[in-house]
């Protein structure tokens, strides 16, 4: 049975914490749905102020939802539309103070405030999707969660591998 540990130290030690975690929870696993499904639960448990976690991901043509924790959440994102839209298109990580002020922004949850969007990208440059977390509290994300999820994320692409 897999259970969570309460994060403790610094920002980046309590990343680097779940970061364990997270590789645990997907060693020797190969399926992406089992995978998203998993982290999703994991990092939304474990993170505090979040009212969505999950994994759009990327059919050849737009993104698509899959895994997630939270509220029902938009099926469809165009890759011109929204802060998961921005991240799959440029493949950079989107970390967004203020929704409201991002143009395009798709409101899933009108409580949403601040958004982070890590692209999945594949070794061979090709997308997977976007790991997307959402809080109702405006600039919740700071670069020490930028990079602690980014690592999160790269763990999922890995277990594709």
């Amino acid at each position: 049975m897999f259970t969570t540990a309460t994060l403790a130290g610094s920002k980046p030690e309590q990343y680097a914490q779940l970061l364990e975690q997270a590789q645990a929870l997907l060693h020797d696993e190969r399926d992406r749905i089992a995978n998203a499904a998993n982290l999703s639960a994991l990092v939304y448990n474990a993170l505090p102020a979040l009212n969505w976690v999950g994994f759009y991901l990327y059919d050849g043509t737009e993104l698509v939802v899959g895994p997630f924790q939270g509220l029902p959440a938009c099926v469809r994102i165009p890759l011109d539309k929204g802060v998961c839209g921005a991240a799959a298109r440029t493949r950079t990580t989107q970390r967004v103070e203020d929704v409201h002020a991002f143009p395009g922004h798709i409101a899933c949850d009108s409580a949403s405030r601040s958004e982070l969007v890590v692209p999945l990208v594949a070794a061979d440059g090709s997308l997977i999707g976007v790991f997307d977390l959402d809080s109702p509290e405006p600039a919740r994300f700071d670069e020490e969660d930028q990079h602690g999820l980014e690592a999160i994320a790269a763990v999922f692409v890995k277990s594709l591998a």
